[in-house]
């Protein structure tokens, strides 16, 4: 009895350090483990790969993508299983993070308070984006690296806890850059443009443009796009401009970055390099 509860805990042993055991050098991930960073991945193109047991779209080049969310701190476990059965496997612990609390006043009554003609019409705008970032397209442009989509002074950040006229409301999951109405806003990478709306309630311009792998760019309170759904756009493209459209108190962008539907950080995805 002792020498079978031995070999039992044993095998456990094993199979813990297992999965606690980083990939061989053969298999390669980005390495910004924080909350709501976007992880990009590396496999041979025949492989498998499962994150909580859910099958992740592997590229013909062997290139993935995968995310922690803002508040996430749970440990995922990535599995990469090979034609011949043997797996690889590595725990994926989120890294926690300090966010900021920002104050706004000045909104005005009217937004603070959008009556039921209003609530509706968001209610169909959240319809449209939901669709829009279910998109699993086969572009791999989310693993060849981002740029700024805007030259301008970062204003708010990835994360913050705002409070509008005093009021605490969710928290702001993209990055604002300072501007003047008008100006350029670029693709920050290669992709499609899944969803332009020029008149979304909170959100007044809103584009949405698709990088691969469920992980898509949206930009905020445009005045203007140069481009049309279903374009190809190449990173750097100018595609829209920069407006105070939607529930804003001046000219900014907003951009965001999803995976899916899981909000993640732009700043984070700046500092992706592309994994060779």
């Amino acid at each position: 009895m002792v020498k079978k509860f031995s070999l039992l805990f044993l095998g456990a042993l094993l199979a813990s350090l297992l999965i606690l055991q980083p990939l061989s050098a053969k298999e390669q991930l980005t390495e910004q483990f924080f909350q709501g960073a976007l992880i990009v991945g590396k496999t041979a193109p025949e492989n498998k790969v499962m994150l909580n047991g859910k099958a992740i779209k592997v590229s013909s080049t062997g290139d993935y993508a995968l995310g922690f969310s803002r508040d996430e701190k749970n440990n995922s476990e990535l599995v990469i299983t090979k034609p011949d059965g043997s797996q690889e496997k590595q725990l994926l612990k989120p890294l926690k993070r300090e966010y900021n609390i920002q104050k706004v006043t000045g909104i005005s009554k009217k937004i603070m308070n959008p009556n039921k003609k209003a609530n509706i019409r968001a209610g169909e705008d959240n319809k449209k984006i939901s669709a829009a970032r279910k998109v699993d397209s086969d572009l791999t442009a989310f693993a060849q690296g981002f740029i700024a989509p805007i030259e301008g002074t970062i204003t708010g950040v990835y994360g913050s806890q705002r409070y509008y006229n005093g009021v605490p409301k969710r928290p702001h999951y993209g990055l604002d850059y300072a501007g003047k109405k008008g100006d350029p806003v670029k693709a920050p990478a290669d992709g499609t443009i899944l969803m332009y709306v020029p008149d979304m309630f909170y959100s007044g311009g809103t584009m949405i443009i698709d990088h691969g792998h469920g992980v898509s760019s949206t930009f905020l309170h445009l005045s203007d796009s140069y481009v049309k759904v279903g374009d190809k756009v190449t990173k750097g493209q100018l595609v829209a401009a920069v407006g105070s459209s939607g529930r804003a108190t001046g000219p900014h962008l907003d951009w965001r970055i999803n995976w899916f539907n899981m909000r993640l950080d732009p700043a984070l995805v700046l500092k992706l390099k592309p994994l060779k």
